[in-house]
């Protein structure tokens, strides 16, 4: 077990973790959908329901029979046949990964419009949690669309004096999508550098062999 092998074990590792993160985020996002809102969570599910969920359980499926893949090739210390099906794994991985991400990414240079859609769907229950949750009245303003009477917007002179959603929604959305999306484009990140090490142990491995091959035919002498 050479300082090759090691650094590709520890990379392999970490690309098995990525995926578990992929999973665990994905489950319990789609957990989180279906919790009763509140001022705490109503913000953080309504943005989920934008977000890829079923495709990212789908995507760490897939890394994790690409680790799979690699543990033949661990076990056949000779082998480069199963280290090359990683590789187009890991390909397949990391292009799954860096589609999810381009897909929040996208949507986060429409966040505005995006939000308004999204606003329009609620009951006037979520639009009262939304408006407390960012102490604003309405969407654009307290009249586009027409606030929800709670305690923060009692009546229309009080929410004409705060200001519209959209700010303080928008803001709070490309921070948290921002976040997603950049931490997908880690994961793919660790892709590359886990094919990179394959591409390394293949190359190492059909040295190896030459060199075998040189030794016999020295020793066929």
């Amino acid at each position: 077990m050479n300082k090759l092998m090691l650094f590709y074990l520890a990379v392999n590792f970490f690309f098995l973790a990525c995926g578990g993160l992929i999973l665990g985020f994905s489950l319990v996002s789609e957990q989180q959908e279906k919790a009763t809102p509140t001022v705490a969570n109503v913000a953080y599910t309504l943005l989920l329901t934008e977000c890829p969920l079923t495709a990212g359980v789908v995507n760490s499926i897939f890394v994790f029979i690409t680790f799979l893949l690699s543990l033949p090739a661990l076990a056949m210390p000779n082998s480069r046949s199963w280290l090359k099906v990683q590789a187009w794994g890991l390909i397949v991985c990391s292009i799954f990964t860096l589609v999810l991400g381009l897909v929040i990414w996208f949507d986060t240079l429409e966040t505005r419009r995006n939000l308004a859609v999204i606003w329009g769907q609620q009951s006037m229950q979520v639009q009262a949690l939304l408006q407390e949750r960012f102490q604003c009245c309405g969407y654009l303003n307290s009249v586009t669309p027409p606030f929800v009477q709670d305690a923060i917007c009692p009546n229309a002179q009080v929410a004409a004096t705060k200001m519209g959603c959209v700010g303080p929604f928008s803001s709070f959305a490309n921070i948290y999508l921002d976040l997603i999306f950049t931490a997908a484009f880690g994961i793919v990140g660790v892709d590359v550098l886990l094919l990179l090490c394959v591409v390394m142990v293949i190359k190492y491995r059909e040295e190896q062999e030459r060199y075998r091959h040189i030794d016999e035919k020295v020793n066929g002498f």
